[in-house]
């Protein structure tokens, strides 16, 4: 009861934002809240409703939700970077077979390709044009979301020096392979749409599991957040639950 009334008290004395907008410079009138504040009030939230049980599982569950989340945008990303420097190495190749330099195809291929792709044609052409290692170059090159890709393409051009294969060709099959795995890591993730749903539902059904006991009159509610018991539990189902998310989360998804 008291807990309501100290919300309730807060609720009332929120303060206006209009008037702090209207103070402030005309392009800085937005009130930006730090993350921290919000995180600190979730986990304040969390522990005067569920107890010290309920503030470790919430902070594991949030911790897996990120991590998650954060895997799932890189491999995102890292999909669109393969496909945008399969798409640069392309235009490499049109140039190469027009006759171009290697340098001249690489620095016009990479001012129509998109970062970080455009930075990997960008290097590869300032190196050729200053006659330097280009294996070299591409290997020490840091573009995280590239790395097996860049790997590749620098192989690929060691070949195409120490051997003397013609490098249109060399750098035809590289291209070709980047595309079939950015269309194999589409494809799997298109196919695992219905498993990931799955996984979704079955991570919610315990929270139904407890809106029904406390319906039916059982009250798990409260042997979850008022005895020792209940809160090793909560943590304890918190911690099958983050390993089950985490573990969908790998199996359903692969990187280009």
């Amino acid at each position: 009861m008291l807990t309501l009334l100290l919300l309730a008290a807060a609720l009332i004395t929120w303060p206006h934002l209009e008037p702090i907008r209207r103070l402030r410079p005309r392009g800085k009138r937005e009130v930006v809240v730090p993350k921290y504040l919000w995180l600190v009030a979730a986990a304040a939230v969390a522990y005067l409703t569920t107890g010290i049980g309920g503030l470790v599982a919430a902070a594991v569950l949030a911790a897996t939700a990120r991590a998650v989340l954060k895997q799932h945008k890189e491999n995102k990303a890292r999909t669109a970077a393969t496909e945008a420097l399969s798409d640069g190495l392309g235009g490499v190749i049109d140039e190469l077979r027009a006759g171009a330099h290697p340098a001249q195809a690489a620095e016009g291929a990479a001012q129509d390709t998109p970062a970080p792709a455009g930075e990997v044609l960008k290097a590869a052409a300032a190196t050729s044009r200053l006659g330097g290692d280009i294996t070299r170059t591409l290997t020490e090159l840091d573009q995280p979301l590239l790395k097996p890709a860049v790997a590749q393409l620098a192989k690929a051009w060691h070949v195409s020096a120490k051997h003397g294969v013609a490098l249109a060709d060399v750098l035809d099959a590289t291209r070709r392979d980047l595309d079939q795995r950015a269309a194999f890591a589409r494809q799997v993730h298109a196919r695992m749409a219905g498993p990931r749903a799955s996984a979704a539902v079955l991570a919610v059904l315990p929270v139904f599991g407890v809106l029904l006991g406390e319906i039916s009159g059982a009250k798990p509610f409260h042997v979850l957040t008022g005895t020792t018991a209940g809160q090793c539990l909560l943590v304890l189902g918190a911690v099958f639950l983050a390993a089950g998310l985490w573990w969908t989360k790998r199996i359903t998804e692969v990187e280009p």
